[in-house]
């Protein structure tokens, strides 16, 4: 599993999702669906748009745990 961590990035700076959208000039959509981790995809341009954004690295804003079911 995945987990997205752009809600606490977002948090720690108190932005909106329309404020991220509009600085860096990513859909609204796109952001929405990080934020709420119900992304099924992420293109390499959004994710390097938000690094930039945040100065952080992927691996601030993403976070891998494996899964234990199988």
């Amino acid at each position: 599993m995945i987990k997205c961590h752009l809600s606490e990035l977002m948090g720690k700076k108190k932005l909106k999702i329309a404020d991220l959208a509009r600085e860096t000039d990513l859909h609204r959509n796109t952001i929405t669906l990080l934020y709420r981790e119900e992304a099924a995809r992420v293109d390499l341009e959004t994710m390097d748009k938000l690094c930039k954004y945040f100065n952080c690295t992927v691996g601030d804003l993403f976070e891998f745990f494996p899964d234990d079911s199988k």
